[in-house]
């Protein structure tokens, strides 16, 4: 059973239906990513896959037991989150609030999380700092971390080198690849094609009927980038 089943979604908000009859399965180990201009959905659709916005019409399923509650989820950041006071450890450990259930603070066992993820994402140097005063790249890492902990199996990133340099771009794809490697899956919002192409197995490209593909990032590239002038849903 795939880890993730989107199911015939009509997606919308306030009464505007922004796609319809989007079907396709995300399994254990795939790096989706999902492309498509402003305004086609796609931001609307990870916010479904989260529970946090219910379809117009249509369900996704999850398999292996997974619930919403163990996705890990990196938001694009907002000019006042990148101001927040907070240490990176603080910042990091608050990836691990569905883990606590009632208890009002983190176990033995979470803060080891937190610590190996700051390790593993290079900021475990950085616990000490202020987020606040860190480099976009630095701050883009810390926020991975923090997904991480919440994430069981599946992680949705919404545009994760957004507003970074080339070099930090770059760093920061490398780090999602390996995380992939290391049996994550990935579910990814990207403006940047043909970093998509280079490192996803599969392309979801999101807008009106005549540009909707889902399929392998081979097929995507084979076709045109998805840019048909039908329907397209080619699974895998």
């Amino acid at each position: 059973m795939p880890l993730l089943s989107c199911q015939k979604l009509t997606l919308g908000y306030e009464g505007k239906e922004i796609v319809s009859g989007l079907s396709f399965d995300v399994s254990a180990g795939d790096y989706l990513c999902i492309v498509g201009e402003n305004g086609s959905g796609k931001s609307t659709l990870m916010r479904t896959m989260l529970a946090l916005q219910a379809p117009v019409a249509g369900r996704i399923v999850m398999g292996d037991g997974l619930s919403p509650r163990e996705i890990g989820y990196m938001p694009q950041q907002t000019a006042v989150q990148k101001d927040f006071p907070a240490t990176v450890r603080e910042v990091v450990r608050s990836g691990c609030m569905n883990r606590c259930g009632l208890r009002p603070f983190y176990n033995e066992a979470e803060k080891r999380i937190a610590d190996q993820n700051m390790e593993k994402l290079g900021v475990a140097r950085l616990a000490k700092r202020c987020y606040r005063d860190l480099s976009g790249g630095q701050q883009q890492r810390v926020l991975l971390a923090r997904a991480l902990c919440a994430a069981r199996a599946l992680l949705l990133l919404d545009e994760p080198a957004a507003g970074l340099d080339i070099g930090a771009s770059a760093g920061m794809y490398d780090l999602i690849r390996q995380l992939n490697g290391g049996g994550m899956t990935i579910v990814m919002i990207s403006h940047d094609i043909d970093a998509s192409v280079k490192n996803a197995t599969h392309i979801l490209r999101m807008g009106g009927a005549s540009t909707l593909f889902f399929g392998s990032a081979a097929s995507f590239i084979e076709k045109g980038g998805g840019l048909l002038g039908g329907d397209v849903l080619d699974h895998r």
